[in-house]
């Protein structure tokens, strides 16, 4: 097949530091054409770039996760990023000095676990007017926040927009296709029905598949990569009855309109 896309992935991810020309390799075997691996703060940022420019494959998507999300994740020992004491503005600099070796702002969103941030939401603003400037699609992370995050996105005009592993009602999910933007379909579309909904019923001109890897593993107990979003575009066949020749070409149709 040889056109299939992992629209989100976290190559910089220390699970893929000992194995990451192979996982590449995987990912081409099993007819990945593009993954897009998407920084969260300064040190991701720059490490997805790197990966880019060593792979063929591997496009870089750069950006700047919700700022308190990711203290907590250090502090917490769930997340291994750096904590949340850069500053933002020196952040969006680098970002606009390598925006030719860009092809979306992502990470980005909101993030509300604990409670609505107005830090977050300003932080999320200045991103989406980064990626108006700079002329990129956003990829957009909203959790526990997916109404805030939709209205603020309609507040600036965004246009390009995929929102990533998206969790939110069935209103909210037709308020986003109705806005003309992109969902996507993650691995664990295998077993969950809500991204199931969401496959069947949003028009394929409007999906992209993904891996969110190393997380979000269609297989339990192993280590999520890029080759297994086959797994994504194989359920999604499934689900609009059509083969998976065809919804590759179509989902590919969706990359070369947004991203080229």
């Amino acid at each position: 097949m040889g056109m299939l896309i992992d629209i989100h992935s976290h190559l910089d991810h220390p699970r893929f530091l000992p194995d990451i020309d192979a996982v590449i390799s995987r990912a081409k075997a099993a007819g990945v054409r593009h993954i897009v691996t998407n920084g969260i703060d300064p040190r991701t940022n720059r490490i997805c770039l790197e990966l880019s420019r060593k792979h063929d494959i591997v496009e870089c998507g750069m950006g700047i996760y919700p700022r308190d999300a990711l203290k907590r994740g250090l502090e917490t020992g769930t997340s291994p990023h750096q904590a949340a004491d850069f500053d933002i503005g020196e952040e969006i600099n680098f970002i606009r000095q390598h925006k030719d070796g860009i092809i979306a702002i992502s990470e980005i969103g909101l993030d509300f676990v604990h409670g609505e941030d107005q830090q977050q939401i300003e932080d999320f603003v200045s991103m989406l007017r980064l990626a108006k400037e700079l002329d990129k699609p956003v990829v957009v992370h909203s959790r526990k926040a997916e109404e805030r995050c939709i209205e603020v996105l309609e507040a600036e005009g965004m246009k390009n927009v995929v929102m990533h592993c998206f969790c939110g009602r069935k209103r909210l999910v037709e308020r986003i296709v109705k806005n003309g933007w992109c969902l996507t379909v993650p691995t664990t579309v295998v077993r969950a029905q809500q991204f199931q909904d969401i496959a069947k019923n949003a028009p394929l001109t409007q999906l992209f598949c993904e891996t969110d890897s190393p997380y979000l593993s269609p297989f339990k107990e192993q280590r999520n990569e890029p080759a297994f979003v086959a797994e994504s575009y194989k359920k999604l066949a499934e689900l609009k009855g059509m083969t998976v020749e065809d919804v590759a070409q179509n989902v590919y149709m969706n990359w070369q309109r947004m991203f080229k």
